[in-house]
């Protein structure tokens, strides 16, 4: 029982730096992919303001055309005066290109990091499965079956889910916020600034959510090892 609620403390754990750098060690040998995948989810994240952009420009050019000034000078001499011209100019030369390319950045990353993530998934499995094998029989003894096929397959699963998965999401997410903040601000900041009063809000109800989910993983995680 005192391994059991020992184990429990370790579990109870919400963020372990010094863990945390010992699992980046597992993406050193494929940095390369990891750097490819994190440039391609910069640029995602940053595409994805585009079609909000491209919709404010249609609605200045041909639905309010005294606000026609405010357009960039590229846009302005660019676009036809013609509505039906305009729209097709936006629709099929600046909005299609950006959705083609989103999907492109979008797969390449995340076909990049499913292949880390299988790669870390692989080197983590055999390190623990070369580690068993050297350990002493009563050791097997000592611990349940459960919490050491829990280790080997279930915990191995989840940091796959962390470095194939939830990087790429982490990261994207933020880029994609970071360009969206830039451009409302650019177009008009005190209304963005107005919409920004809700953030605070967002992050607490997110803070409670994430302690309530956090809470239920590691009670599913400990049933599953005693088992």
């Amino acid at each position: 029982m005192a391994d059991s609620h020992h184990e429990d403390e370790i579990i109870g754990k919400a963020y372990d730096s010094r863990l945390m750098r010992r699992l980046m060690e597992y993406l050193r040998p494929y940095w390369r992919m990891t750097l490819f995948a994190l440039i391609t989810t910069l640029l995602y994240g940053m595409l994805q303001a585009i079609p909000a952009y491209l919709m404010k420009v249609e609605v200045d050019r041909y639905l309010d055309p005294t606000r026609s000034q405010n357009l960039p000078a590229v846009l302005a001499h660019f676009l036809s005066r013609d509505p039906i011209v305009g729209i097709a100019q936006i629709a099929f030369v600046l909005f299609l290109p950006t959705v083609v390319f989103s999907f492109m950045l979008e797969f390449s990353q995340s076909f990049a990091m499913q292949l880390v993530g299988q790669k870390v998934m692989y080197d983590l499995r055999k390190q623990i499965f070369l580690h068993l094998q050297r350990l002493e029989m009563a050791f097997f003894d000592r611990n349940p079956v459960g919490r050491l096929v829990t280790r080997a397959t279930t915990d191995v699963d989840v940091l796959n889910d962390l470095f194939s998965s939830g990087v790429v999401a982490i990261f994207g997410d933020f880029f994609t916020l970071l360009s969206i903040m830039v451009v409302m601000l650019y177009v008009n900041w005190k209304l963005a600034l107005l919409t920004f009063a809700v953030l605070p809000v967002i992050a607490l109800i997110t803070a409670s959510f994430r302690r309530a989910v956090r809470d239920s993983y590691r009670r599913i995680r400990t049933a599953i090892a005693r088992h």
